[in-house]
């Protein structure tokens, strides 16, 4: 599509997609046969009346619930859904990974697939040919590129068609739950792809359930509910509105009991990759999975160990305290401190964060524990819950935390407008 260089990457005004259900199969054919008398289906509006723009470079991500209309926009998107409504422009070549491999053939083999793939994409056959190699090497699964997809395994399925995906040049990338694909080695190598095609200037839409990644790595935020755009803009602004919501359904529904603990064995970290080892949460220099904590006395520590390929920067660390009803209370990264895990020459390593006389009112909280790229974004491994802390307080204060606060109250004749 021709554009002016000004125009935006992506343009949609009052975009709507309505869905026909239909009770019953035999519906169907009622709706055809005598549709104009009466209507057989319900209205399904997946996304309705959304209106925003996509600068070229940007990173948009999408937020919502599961049926929000996430998955509905971008495909709208990519133009593999027609609207009902309103209206989509789309400048520049697309390349989708929303359902990785969907386009794939399962008789053909793996080589050709990759040059179907690529030519639906938009290559010429020479150019693929000049890419090829590279896709290949990237994907990992030269010993198979000849061999029918249908008897690759889905690591395999994913690797393919994320390498194929990524490695098209494309103006604009959608991106659906699909930021880490893989594991181990290929999890970190997608993550380095994206982030290179985002610094590139490549647009890029992200959706996720990550709000931290959403704000950590987006320029703009979308929200979606019930296919409406409740909030746009600034991600910070738009994760905070977003997480208020979250916050207000978990109060409302019932509470249930924190799942067991689950610390990852020690072992080695796989090339590529990284893992948590142990995690040995104490209050006063006691260890345990339940902890008794007096509020603002109490000091608390987490002590993690981790094992890294040496081949890729020390990763970084973050511990997270839940209440009771799953909601985020507090988090600490070891980045947003400034703070680099060190590590032996095998990629060994281990840190311990503190609260002192953790100021957390009564109550029961959970701590969580996750290992991550160095730039905070990726992560690698984690155990949450690890402990909970049972804290208990002297006072009557209510509330979650204890801030730390003054009172001053003017002796008589220090006030204004005091008379003698």
């Amino acid at each position: 599509m021709c554009s002016s260089p000004a125009a935006p990457a992506i343009r949609a005004a009052a975009l709507s997609k309505c869905y026909h259900l239909y009770d019953r199969p035999a519906d169907r054919l009622r709706q055809l046969l005598w549709g104009r008398r009466r209507r057989y289906y319900r209205e399904f509006w997946a996304l309705r009346d959304a209106s925003f723009e996509v600068a070229r470079g940007e990173v948009l991500g999408v937020m919502g619930r599961n049926g929000a209309g996430k998955s509905t926009l971008l495909q709208l998107v990519c133009g593999t859904l027609a609207p009902n409504g309103g209206t989509i422009a789309v400048n520049g070549r697309v390349a989708a990974l929303l359902e990785l491999g969907a386009g794939f053939n399962p008789e053909f083999s793996g080589r050709e697939n990759v040059i179907m793939a690529a030519a639906v994409l938009g290559l010429t056959r020479a150019e693929t040919e000049a890419r090829f190699e590279h896709i290949v090497d990237f994907s990992g699964i030269r010993d198979f590129i000849d061999q029918p997809v249908k008897f690759y395994s889905s690591g395999m399925y994913v690797r393919l068609a994320f390498a194929v995906a990524t490695s098209v040049d494309p103006d604009i990338l959608v991106i659906d739950e699909a930021l880490s694909v893989g594991d181990g080695e290929f999890s970190r190598k997608s993550f380095d792809r994206i982030m290179s095609l985002k610094k590139a200037g490549v647009t890029i839409l992200f959706c996720s359930h990550s709000l931290y990644q959403v704000e950590a790595f987006c320029d703009t935020a979308l929200w979606l509910d019930h296919g409406r755009i409740m909030e746009a803009g600034d991600p910070a602004q738009v994760v905070k509105a977003y997480q208020a919501s979250l916050d207000r359904a978990a109060t409302a529904a019932a509470p249930s009991s924190a799942p067991g603990v689950s610390v990852p064995a020690a072992a080695p970290a796989p090339k590529g990759h990284a893992r948590i080892t142990s995690v040995i949460v104490t209050a006063a220099g006691i260890a345990d999975k339940t902890l008794s904590v007096k509020s603002g006395e109490t000091d608390v520590s987490v002590a993690l160990t981790f094992a890294s390929d040496p081949a890729l920067p020390a990763p970084s660390a973050a511990v997270t305290l839940h209440g009771p009803d799953g909601r985020a209370v507090s988090s600490s990264g070891a980045w947003i401190d400034g703070v680099v895990l060190a590590r032996n020459g095998a990629g060994s390593g281990e840190a311990t964060l503190t609260f002192p006389r953790l100021p957390l009112l009564k109550g029961s909280y959970t701590v969580g524990v996750y290992l991550l790229c160095e730039r905070g974004l990726h992560t690698y491994d984690f155990a949450n819950p690890v402990a909970t802390l049972e804290v208990s307080q002297p006072g009557l204060e209510r509330g979650i935390v204890a801030l730390p606060h003054y009172w001053h109250s003017p002796p008589k004749g220090e006030r204004g407008g005091d008379e003698n």
